[in-house]
């Protein structure tokens, strides 16, 4: 029974998520981090009043993540080079880089939110992100 109290207790234990971000294609602008547990509001948490959000100077290579209750989340960012707060695209086709938990491969759109989808536990998490660049 106290084994089991013990459990209970370290999930309820709020962990570190380090995301470390690989393959920028240069330090201009600025990173837009979302991590998000709602699939509605993937990959653009914006109105997800419950997503951790972050904006970092680009040539930032590492954002940590405090008091992350334990579950399921899916991370999405944006390389904002121009500092419009938003994705540039030409015909729908991003001109800014972007990355996702797992790095999962793109073709067409954005991955599905369990293709990206991550638990995180009580304790610290080390995720990397490689950025993509379409154009």
């Amino acid at each position: 029974m106290l084994a089991a109290l013990l459990l209970l207790a370290a999930a309820r234990q709020p962990g570190e998520l380090e995301i470390a971000i690989e393959r920028l294609r240069n330090q201009r602008g600025i990173l837009h981090l979302c991590l998000t547990r709602n699939q509605a509001h993937f990959p653009d948490c914006a109105s997800d009043p419950q997503a951790l959000k972050r904006s970092v100077p680009a040539a930032t290579r590492s954002v940590r993540f405090g008091g992350v209750v334990p579950g399921g989340y899916a991370l999405s960012i944006i390389h904002d080079e121009n500092r419009n707060g938003r994705l540039d695209a030409v015909l729908g086709i991003p001109r800014e880089g972007f990355g996702f938990s797992r790095n999962p491969v793109i073709r067409f759109g954005a991955p599905r939110f369990d293709q990206v989808l991550m638990e995180l536990g009580p304790g610290f998490t080390r995720q990397t992100v490689r950025m993509q660049y379409l154009l």
